[in-house]
């Protein structure tokens, strides 16, 4: 079609292990077995399927990190399978990946900011090193993060924003086309949501078009136009969203539906903190200054009165000992004293 970006036919990947003592060849395993798939311009693809389906393969092959054994690949009308590096270094910028471990995939010793530049200027992106500085805040800005994050290290960062790094450095170069390989699998529930729709909110605006990686169900569906089911590096069901979710072809697609722990897929559960957030925020509005500050007060005074310290306390406990005193010596005394009679 007019408008497919990225168009893979019968790919074949296999790995070669290395030869035994005994061994005269090495062996090879085949790991994709003839996949097609195909992403149109500013989609949203879904790659779904258990640990080993050989989805994060499938991703490699589609950006050259892998050489396929057959098939091929063509994007934007130009096949592109056995480019080698040098004529396949145009096409870095136009595709990017956001990968899973954002903390092995980011260099320790240099800054963000160094991170982020750098393929500005290696592109020829911008014409200096300020001029590709103002390019990071304005990408810092909408990923939200502060703009003094270009000081820090991956390390000094929390998970979720490491991710906002990996989005930065993949959306920085304005790509056409972009990779999420299981980028929210290591985050918690609240910035799982967060990321994903910051996500999808830069999809539609920079009409990108995305391929997302994940083994979560739930948000293939919230983000995902088209689903592709891979099992055992064969697509065993592939489909629009909705007709795949609710009424799956293949029996392992079923079984995957099945084993979410939800009772229902809720396609709108990452606007709901949105609501959450809006609504905390009206509660978190500072009470004005009336006539409920000055009781306010003097409650808070007679709670002052109530906790402060008794200082005629010891006073009083000193009394007490002294008249202990001159009782036990006055018993003392009369008990030692002669009987006169």
């Amino acid at each position: 079609m007019a408008d497919d970006l990225l168009v893979a036919r019968g790919l074949v990947v296999a790995y070669s292990r290395p030869a035994g003592f005994f061994a005269a060849k090495s062996a090879a395993t085949t790991v994709l077995h003839g996949v097609d798939l195909t992403v149109g311009k500013g989609e949203t693809v879904g790659i779904v399927g258990e640990s080993g389906s050989g989805k994060t393969t499938l991703g490699r092959a589609l950006l050259g990190l892998v050489a396929p054994a057959a098939g091929s690949i063509v994007f934007d009308g130009t096949d592109i399978t056995a480019l080698d590096e040098r004529a396949r270094r145009p096409l870095r910028r136009r595709m990017q990946m956001i990968f899973q471990d954002p903390m092995s995939s980011l260099n320790p010793r240099h800054t963000i900011g160094r991170i982020l530049i750098e393929p500005i200027l290696l592109h020829g992106l911008a014409p200096s090193r300020a001029a590709a500085l103002d390019l990071v805040h304005g990408v810092l800005d909408r990923v939200g993060l502060a703009r003094a994050t270009v000081e820090r290290y991956s390390y000094e960062l929390s998970g979720g924003q490491r991710q906002r790094v990996g989005i930065a450095r993949a959306v920085v170069l304005r790509p056409d086309f972009v990779l999420a390989d299981e980028i929210v699998s290591g985050l918690d529930v609240s910035t799982q949501a967060q990321v994903l729709r910051l996500l999808q909110e830069l999809t539609g605006e920079m009409h990108l078009a995305l391929a997302f990686i994940s083994h979560d169900l739930s948000v293939i569906r919230s983000i995902c136009q088209r689903v592709v089911v891979m099992r055992e590096g064969r697509v065993v069901e592939e489909g629009l969203c909705e007709r795949v979710f609710a009424k799956p072809a293949a029996a392992y697609t079923r079984m995957l539906i099945d084993a979410i722990p939800l009772p229902a897929i809720d396609p709108g559960w990452l606007m709901r903190d949105v609501a959450a957030e809006g609504a905390s925020a009206g509660k978190r509005k500072t009470p004005k200054r009336g006539k409920g500050s000055s009781n306010k007060t003097a409650s808070n005074k007679t709670a002052s009165n109530k906790t402060a310290p008794n200082k005629t306390a010891p006073k009083q406990a000193a009394s007490k000992k002294t008249s202990h005193r001159r009782k036990r010596a006055t018993r003392r005394d009369t008990a030692n004293r002669p009987d006169r009679s």
